[in-house]
């Protein structure tokens, strides 16, 4: 099945996976602990506003996980104090979902003191609390849903679990710890 773009968050961890039938040339990279997705360096010449952005950003004393460019405003908001679902449901209503071909929905986490997960959808706008792991993806698990997935104290690990998840077309996945405040970031990459 092709579930696109996906976040998984649980209260201490959250993994972000790449997974793409049209530009499947892309990386993860370390930029001082930002986590970017973008082109590798053999991939075609585009200007697709959507295959470059920071997937991975500390916020406040959180971390977010995304599929786009809402990854930083959501983190911005963080750092101004908002609460962490005011800082999901404030990026993902103001950006919206994604006016490509598909109208691909925009997913988000935020794990720290309250985690939370969500999805604009061209339909909607979900912002649900999170206890246990939660996956929601831009396509066919587009809601917020409980997956059997436990965290793991190496975040590189824990993308490599996330990338070889069962879903059609992994390109590159992000892990994400959080311990008090203390956060860990890794990544695996399909080159």
């Amino acid at each position: 099945m092709y579930v696109g773009r996906f976040v998984i968050v649980g209260p201490d961890f959250a993994a972000y996976r790449v997974s793409s039938r049209s530009f499947p040339n892309r990386r993860i990279v370390d930029r001082d602990g930002v986590l970017t997705v973008g082109p590798t360096p053999d991939a075609p010449a585009n200007d697709n506003p959507y295959v470059s952005y920071n997937c991975v950003r500390r916020g406040g004393d959180s971390v977010v996980v995304g599929n786009g460019s809402h990854v930083d405003p959501i983190a911005e908001k963080l750092d101004c104090g908002y609460p962490a679902r005011d800082a999901v449901a404030t990026a993902l209503l103001a950006l919206d979902y994604e006016k490509d071909d598909y109208a691909t929905p925009r997913v988000a986490g935020v794990v720290g003191a309250d985690s939370y997960v969500g999805i604009v959808r061209k339909d909607a706008l979900l912002v649900e609390s999170v206890d246990d792991p939660t996956l929601v993806a831009t396509y066919e698990e587009d809601a917020p849903t409980a997956i059997d997935f436990a965290g793991d104290d190496d975040p590189t690990a824990m993308a490599r679990r996330a990338y070889d998840l069962p879903y059609e077309h992994a390109v590159c996945a992000a892990g994400v710890t959080h311990d008090d405040g203390d956060v860990a970031v890794g990544f695996h990459n399909d080159t």
